[in-house]
């Protein structure tokens, strides 16, 4: 009787990830159309190319998880893994480049006057990537175990999309002609915002498999627990030496 229910549910399960991954890659093209994609159109982006680099990979990498899901969905297992390696080399580029976009918005507001804001600010999305990369590894480790392994790529998911979302943030909530850096605190209502997929997986599981699966559990915490603590870690001056430090980087 068990495992006639587990083979029923097992369609159910595989369209909402898949349906996951579609609502990640709606917010991802969907959070830059005000601040990028617009701009991009009408010729009045004036970002530095690691802008677009970064733009490229991370919209590239949102793609590759779509496909990679609607794979393993649609039994193709063999292909899933093939693909992964690029995912592989496709997650390591993003995370040089978010370094490196982190750099350069720090030389950036440095020139104009707020570079300790800005070196603040870049708490936020250099531990998003620690979170990011923590979260690949962990489900590159468990790939032998799907159950664990899906969750975790989706866990992964989570910090990328909380810079697509912070910039509807921005534009909705941001005062008329605001400058420099933003504070860390308009950090944590996007966080906050997208952590909702996370009780969206853990309900999903409450109702297929009676109780939500412990990385959920673990990796939500650890995701909260980094959206909150940045806000007296981009504070403190072990911070700011280590922004410092990341910035010198490009000398």
């Amino acid at each position: 009787m068990s495992s006639l229910s587990e083979r029923a549910a097992l369609p159910v399960g595989r369209r909402f990830y898949v349906g996951m991954a579609a609502i990640f890659t709606l917010i991802a093209f969907g959070g830059f159309v005000p601040t990028y994609w617009a701009k991009l159109a009408s010729g009045t982006f004036g970002g530095a190319p690691i802008l677009h680099l970064h733009g490229l990979i991370f919209f590239s990498w949102t793609l590759l998880f779509l496909a990679q899901t609607w794979l393993v969905a649609s039994g193709r297992a063999i292909d899933h893994r093939s693909w992964g390696v690029a995912g592989v080399s496709l997650a390591t580029a993003m995370a040089f480049t978010v370094v490196l976009a982190a750099i350069n918005s720090m030389k950036v507001a440095d020139a104009a006057g707020f570079g300790d804001a800005a070196r603040r600010f870049s708490v936020v999305s250099l531990t998003s990537l620690v979170m990011f990369a923590g979260f690949f590894v962990a489900a590159l480790l468990n790939v032998r175990k799907p159950e664990v392994h899906k969750r975790l790529m989706l866990l992964a998911m989570i910090p990328p999309m909380q810079a697509a979302t912070a910039r509807v943030f921005m534009v909705l909530f941001a005062p008329p002609g605001m400058v420099g850096p933003p504070p860390v605190f308009v950090s944590v209502p996007p966080g906050l915002a997208v952590d909702l997929l996370i009780v969206a997986a853990m309900i999903f599981d409450w109702r297929t498999r009676g109780r939500p699966h412990p990385v959920y559990w673990i990796g939500g915490g650890l995701l909260l627990a980094q959206q909150v603590l940045v806000l007296p870690l981009s504070q403190s001056p072990a911070w700011m030496a280590f922004a410092r430090w990341v910035e010198s980087l490009a000398r």
